[in-house]
């Protein structure tokens, strides 16, 4: 059942619109809206909209500073300490080698050394895959908070159409009293009826209007908090289509479970990580620098060059001690989102059956409103002839077109229900 707004929701619909950018790319007359257009200009003009381009750009300079790590590293380092103690060496001159070297207490070393991976393409390429993933899923996860918006919008769009469709038939009441007021006006001119008969139908025609009142207002509330919503200006003037009946279908499609299966996806590729991580890495280097002594020869005690370059093997040996443990929590972080994931289907499922409940019950209810309407509408029509003839009083004619008008407005409100529910559960199996 729609209700009419609410004062904290008006506020609150107001306080968003504020949030919302006051340029946009949709900002024509649209003469005609329909609901898909309600969906693309709330998504569009929504604030959490700019996350996407945020994300991807993130994704990229990510993905590009991982793709750095595979090119050739260049570190320069440098040290200079004073020693207590040196080495000394030195032989007796009886051995016929003069010799007597001691090393000094201050000691120099500059040097940089360049490094190129050989076995580090595999690690690289799986972390930007990672990067790629969790972009996605941070955007699946965004189509998910925008998707809420459609119920937002079925709730104002249809709203509004309610609202409209029972202004309409109030209308059909004004003109069927205002003609019973022409025949009585009519009959008092035959002196066959007087004029309390004509007083009680003004009465009721007033009636009528100040209902007519209240409902426009009630619908200018929901156009404005539409117009808000979408960012979009719409009035009295603005048609609203109403929606053709939506293709039913069991199947269940909602981003809800894009992101449940990247978030499985995510936790496979991390493991892969931690996998490749186990293995020996090895790299080329090449070192060079000057020092004091020479690092590579501790007999010469004066500054000087030198250099050095080969192969480095790495192995992490530690890695294995967890890697059992961290596969045991891989395979629970991914339970864990299978079962969110069955949760949320059979909830979703639920619901689902619910609203296929809801549909079958407007439907019937619009058969038999059909009838209704028909046999109020044969009444009211007998009963402004015998209202003309004198037959029946004022009374008995209001009572009559107010029977007519009551079964006319649960018609529109079954039949707006019924689309509602419809586009309901549209929305709900994201179809």
């Amino acid at each position: 059942m729609i209700n009419t707004p609410k004062p904290a929701t008006a506020i609150w619909t107001v306080f968003l619109a504020c949030c919302l950018p006051v340029g946009s790319l949709f900002a024509q007359d649209p003469g005609q809206l329909t609901i898909e257009r309600c969906y693309q200009l709330a998504t569009a003009n929504y604030p959490l909209t700019r996350q996407r381009e945020l994300i991807e750009k993130t994704r990229d300079y990510t993905i590009a500073n991982i793709a750095k790590g595979v090119y050739p590293q260049v570190d320069v380092n440098g040290t200079a300490t004073y020693q207590s103690t040196v080495t000394s060496l030195s032989l007796p001159p009886s051995s016929g080698i003069p010799l007597n070297i001691t090393l000094p207490k201050d000691q120099y070393k500059v040097y940089g050394e360049v490094s190129q991976t050989l076995t580090g393409f595999g690690i690289n390429k799986q972390q930007r895959t990672i990067s790629r993933t969790d972009a996605e899923l941070q955007q699946a996860n965004l189509n998910t908070d925008l998707y809420q918006l459609k119920d937002r919008v079925n709730q104002l769009y249809f709203g509004a159409l309610l609202i409209t469709g029972q202004l309409e038939q109030n209308q059909l009441a004004e003109q069927d009293i205002q003609t019973g007021i022409n025949n009585v006006r009519a009959a008092i001119a035959n002196g066959t009826d007087f004029n309390s008969s004509l007083n009680k139908l003004k009465a009721e025609l007033l009636k009528t209007e100040q209902h007519s009142i209240e409902l426009a207002a009630s619908r200018a509330a929901w156009l404005d908090m539409l117009s808000l919503f979408i960012n979009q200006p719409v009035d009295s003037t603005t048609q609203l289509e109403r929606p053709e009946i939506p293709a039913a279908t069991d199947s269940i499609n909602r981003p809800e479970l894009h992101a449940y299966d990247l978030q499985l996806q995510s936790y496979a590729e991390q493991l892969r990580l931690t996998r490749l991580n186990l293995y020996p890495q090895l790299s080329a280097f090449f070192q060079g620098g000057l020092g004091k002594p020479n690092p590579l020869n501790f007999l010469s005690t004066e500054l000087s060059s030198y250099y050095l370059t080969g192969l480095r093997l790495t192995w992490t040996i530690g890695n294995t001690y967890t890697y059992r443990k961290e596969k045991l929590i891989s395979a629970n972080n991914q339970e864990l989102v299978k079962t969110q994931r069955n949760t949320f289907l059979f909830n979703t499922t639920q619901t689902m059956h619910q609203e296929n409940a809801d549909i079958r019950k407007y439907r019937q209810l619009i058969k038999t409103d059909d009838e209704i309407v028909r046999l109020r509408e044969s009444v009211r029509t007998s009963s402004a002839v015998q209202l003309q003839n004198g037959v029946i009083t004022a009374n008995d004619y209001v009572l009559d077109v107010s029977a007519a008008n009551q079964a006319r407005q649960d018609r529109v409100v079954h039949e707006i229900q019924l689309l509602l529910t419809q586009y309901n559960y549209k929305t709900t199996s994201g179809n």
